[in-house]
C-alpha cells in the first residue's frame, strides 16, 4: 500500500469548474492581512457549498479550556434522527490554524452526522497568530476530552470515540491522538486523517508539483506556517506536527484512515505519515483520490465526488 508514491490522476470536470470560479473571485487563502484571508475563505465556501443536510438536532455549547482563567471554546453538536446510541465524532476544521470555524464546515458536519448516524462535535478552536502553537491543539484535545464525557447527553457513544479534521483539522485530530496516548486519555477508537498537515517544511515532491493552481498554494502553506509557529524550534515538536513522533509513540495511536488528494501539495506528507504509521505497527487505511484538489469535502454544490469521498469517512467512523 505504502510502496509507491501517490500520483495525480485526470483533474475531475468539476473540480475544473471549481478552479475557474475561484480564479474569477481571485480568492487567495494568503491574503495581506489575516482578515482579508479569512473573508477569502468564507467566499470559498459561499461559493463551493450545496444546501445544508438538515439533521434532528444542532446546538451549540461551551466546552471548558485547559487553561487557567481560558474563555470557554465554542462548540457546536449535530445529532442525527433515531435512537442511540451512536459513534461520537471529534471534529476539528480546516484553515491553516489561522482561517475557518463551525460555520465554514458546517455543511460537511451535517453530512458526517446524517450519513454516519453520529454524534458529531465540531470544536471552534482558537486560531493563530492570536493564538499560536500549542493553543489551537489544546482546544482540540479538552474537546474531545468534554466529546467523551457529555456524548451521551445527545445520544453519543462514548465508547465509540473518532477524532477526525481535514487538513490543519487532520494535523490536530492527529496531534490529540499523539497527546491522548501520552496521556492515556481519552480513549480514541479512530483517527481520521483528510488531507492532513503533518510535517513542517519538509520538502516533498507533491509540494512543487501541485504548488500553484490547485487551489492551496505553497505560498499559503508557508503563511500558514509563519503565523502558527511562533518559535521555529516548536516546529519539530511532535504535537506540532506528528511526522517529528518516534515510532514507539505513534505505537500507541489508535488506527487511523489517512486521506490524500492527487492535486493536493499536502498529498505526500499524508501517505508519508501513514506509512509511518503503519511501520509502528497501527492499522492503517489510506485512500489517494488521484483526480481531487485540497479542501473537496467542502466541495459538495460544484464537485459531485464529494459526496464518494463523504462516504469513505461515513464507513471509517462506522468502524470505530
Amino acid at each position: 500500500m505504502f510502496e509507491d508514491q501517490p500520483v495525480r490522476g485526470e483533474l475531475d470536470g468539476h473540480v475544473e469548474n471549481m478552479l475557474d470560479l475561484l480564479n474569477d473571485y481571485d480568492v487567495t487563502l494568503s491574503a495581506d492581512t489575516v482578515a482579508e484571508a479569512r473573508g477569502q475563505l468564507e467566499i470559498m465556501v459561499d461559493l463551493a457549498a450545496g444546501d445544508p443536510v438538515d439533521v434532528d438536532t444542532v446546538e451549540d455549547v461551551s466546552v471548558p479550556g485547559l487553561e487557567d482563567g481560558q474563555d470557554p471554546i465554542p462548540a457546536r453538536v449535530y445529532a442525527p434522527e433515531g435512537e442511540g446510541p451512536f459513534p461520537t465524532v471529534a471534529f476539528f476544521h480546516g484553515g491553516g490554524f489561522v482561517l475557518g470555524d463551525m460555520d465554514t464546515h458546517d455543511n460537511l458536519c451535517r453530512l458526517l452526522c446524517d450519513r454516519a448516524e453520529a454524534v458529531v462535535v465540531s470544536i471552534d478552536y482558537r486560531l493563530a497568530p492570536e493564538h499560536p502553537w500549542p493553543a489551537a491543539l489544546k482546544d482540540c484535545y479538552a474537546g474531545t476530552q468534554w466529546a467523551e464525557r457529555n456524548a451521551a447527553d445527545f445520544g453519543g457513544d462514548p465508547d465509540r470515540l473518532v477524532v477526525a479534521g481535514d487538513s490543519a483539522g487532520g494535523n490536530l485530530a492527529a496531534t490529540v491522538s499523539l497527546m491522548a496516548a501520552e496521556r492515556g486519555m481519552p480513549d480514541i477508537d479512530r483517527q481520521l486523517l483528510l488531507y492532513p498537515a503533518t510535517t513542517y517544511m519538509e520538502p516533498m515532491p507533491s509540494r512543487s508539483e501541485n504548488g500553484d493552481g490547485f487551489f492551496l498554494s505553497a505560498r499559503d502553506m508557508l503563511w500558514f506556517v509563519q503565523h502558527y509557529i511562533e518559535d521555529e524550534l516548536d516546529a519539530h515538536h511532535p504535537w506540532a506536527f506528528p511526522m517529528n513522533a518516534r515510532q514507539d509513540a505513534l505505537a500507541e495511536t489508535p488506527p487511523a484512515y489517512v486521506t490524500t488528494c492527487g492535486f493536493d501539495p499536502l498529498r505526500d506528507e499524508g501517505h508519508a505519515y501513514a506509512a509511518r504509521l503503519a511501520e509502528a505497527g497501527v492499522d492503517v487505511e489510506y485512500s489517494n483520490h488521484e483526480t481531487m484538489i485540497h479542501g473537496f469535502l467542502n466541495m459538495e454544490g460544484i464537485v459531485d465526488y464529494t459526496y464518494e469521498g463523504v462516504e469513505e469517512v461515513v464507513e471509517q467512523i462506522h468502524r470505530a
